[in-house]
């Protein structure tokens, strides 16, 4: 026997996987379904959409550290386009996923750990503060300039 043959669909092919998926619970075939690796896939939806949350907090502040702290005027326009497509993904993910709102004091706990671990290492040189100086709230996170 095959490698191939041995393989489950899911583990063969995960596109066919999720085709054949969704015709079974379209058709309400739930007796055959394979309910190991959909509730995986399930799960991993939710891990995702808190991944993508925190990743983009953390690109958000650290550019926003950046513009605020490095003193390099021909940086700045890049890092505030950065700021502005980060806000704008930000606010899409929330729209779509609402109960991500949840989450946000706590993820911007976790990002701005990251985002100052980062940006000191990468400008050893400038004096960043050890808490954020500025609202961490939402709203202002989203659309206050605070340089």
């Amino acid at each position: 026997m095959t490698e191939t043959t041995t393989l489950s669909l899911y583990d063969r092919d995960i596109l066919l996987w999720v085709e054949d998926t969704v015709a079974k619970l379209k058709s309400h075939n739930f007796e055959q379904l394979d309910l190991e690796n959909l509730i995986e896939e399930v799960e991993s939806l939710g891990i995702s959409q808190k991944k993508e949350l925190l990743n983009r907090l953390v690109v958000l502040i650290e550019h926003l550290l950046k513009r605020l702290y490095v003193n390099l005027p021909n940086d700045y326009n890049g890092w505030e386009r950065t700021i502005r497509e980060q806000r704008k993904r930000l606010q899409v993910l929330l729209i779509k996923v609402p109960s991500l709102t949840r989450l946000w004091d706590e993820d911007f706990k976790d990002a701005w750990k990251i985002a100052l671990l980062t940006v000191r290492e990468e400008y050893p040189q400038t004096q960043f503060p050890d808490r954020w100086q500025f609202s961490s709230d939402l709203e202002p996170m989203l659309n206050d300039r605070f340089w």
